[in-house]
């Protein structure tokens, strides 16, 4: 039996590449539902953990931190058939779309039929409906007077181009375009799938959820920590603040291994305190405190939540006590580092970079790596998934050229 035509169902997809057939995977989708007029009737939209890095971050803007909350696609595959199923897929490009929700259907293994339904392309379609617009999605849309802020948005883009579909259907009034199109696709025989419908996620969910790290240790009366658990603890806070940045996956760790040495807020307050101290008595060194080495030791303090007074006491108390032992990373001359992730400049800059500050640049993560420069510092590459696990600092490439100084 043939179902009535239900109406559209507008795609974007952000991507970690142009190669749904390689290695490429989808990282966000929005989905908007118009009726057979082009109204809207619903919207949806998802970060999706590709489970590698996510690319060129530059342009879609989506951080790793918030990757780690979404959903991956196995997990949301059911929703997404639903949003499709029984409506004509719309898209800017659509072509590029379809293929990477084929690609990532077929790697769960469910068929589809995506890629053998008939569609509506607002790009293509541009040649019929606005002859001297440009091919892409804002020049379309400045040409139609539709408003696009936030381009490179899936959710954004895929209102852009239901707009756009709206628009098409408005100037063809009133006979529908695509006749065809609607009776194939209400026809079309989507397989059952089963679950697949984890909650989903937008972007900024990072902010949203992730409190500070000191607000996810027990509060409990405090007892003098072990000295070699604050060597332990003070070495791994070291390594992560060489960025002067605590990153989500930093913070999960420093949390992790707190809790598994049994320190408090206060046993750590204590801690982050003697460390501030060591990098003030490594200012004073010279006798002088740079405007810059002043702004670090404020930025650490910050970072570790200590109170804004924290520098001064620190800096006064550098005469008057010793710290504890608070080991330093640095990196030595033949020291092995490891790079990945998109980055501004290409990745033969920073290997060069590197050489000629004495490092060597290797091609793989291994237990003799000693730095990991990655374009985002929660990067999901398996690069960076393998140097959390060896506990190998990862560092931005701004912290990277400081240690180049």
């Amino acid at each position: 039996m043939t179902s009535s035509p239900a109406g559209y169902s507008v795609i974007d997809v952000e991507t970690t590449g142009l190669r749904a057939s390689w290695h490429d995977r989808v990282i966000e989708i929005g989905v908007v539902h118009t009726d057979l007029d082009g109204r809207v009737t619903g919207e949806w939209s998802t970060l999706v953990n590709p489970e590698r890095d996510l690319g060129p971050q530059r342009i879609h803007g989506i951080s790793a931190a918030d990757i780690r909350h979404a959903p991956t696609f196995k997990e949301i595959a059911g929703a997404v058939a639903g949003l499709l199923r029984g409506r004509v897929p719309v898209g800017h490009n659509l072509s590029f779309d379809t293929g990477f929700l084929d690609a990532e259907f077929t790697r769960i293994g469910v068929t589809t039929p995506l890629l053998g339904v008939v569609g509506v392309c607002t790009m293509a379609e541009a040649q019929r409906f606005l002859p001297h617009a440009p091919r892409n999605l804002a020049g379309c849309c400045a040409i139609a007077d539709i408003p696009l802020d936030g381009h490179h948005d899936a959710l954004i883009d895929a209102h852009a181009a239901a707009a756009l579909l709206r628009h098409y259907l408005d100037l063809s009034r009133p006979h529908s375009p695509w006749p065809a199109a609607l009776t194939s696709c209400a026809a079309a025989e989507w397989p059952p799938y089963a679950g697949g419908d984890a909650p989903w996620v937008r972007r900024g969910v990072s902010a949203e959820r992730q409190h500070h790290f000191l607000a996810r240790i027990l509060d409990r009366v405090p007892q003098a920590a072990q000295p070699v658990q604050a060597t332990t603890y003070l070495a791994l806070l070291d390594q992560v603040l060489l960025d002067h940045h605590i990153s989500a996956s930093e913070a999960d760790a420093l949390v992790d291994l707190a809790t598994t040495l049994g320190l408090c807020r206060a046993e750590l307050d204590r801690l982050h305190r003697d460390y501030l101290l060591t990098l003030a008595q490594a200012a004073l060194a010279d006798g002088v405190v740079t405007s810059e080495e002043r702004h670090e030791l404020d930025l650490i303090a910050g970072l570790l939540h200590l109170p804004a007074s924290a520098t001064d006491e620190a800096l006064t108390e550098t005469a008057t006590r010793t710290p504890s032992a608070s080991p330093r990373f640095a990196l030595r001359e033949g020291d092995l580092v490891v790079f990945t992730g998109e980055m501004t400049e290409g990745r033969e800059t920073w290997e060069n970079r590197a050489r000629q500050a004495g490092y060597v640049p290797h091609a793989n993560v291994t237990k003799k790596v000693r730095l990991v420069i990655a374009a985002d510092p929660d990067s999901l590459s398996g690069k960076a998934r393998k140097a959390r696990a060896y506990g190998i600092p990862i560092v931005t490439p701004e912290a990277f050229t400081r240690l180049l100084i």
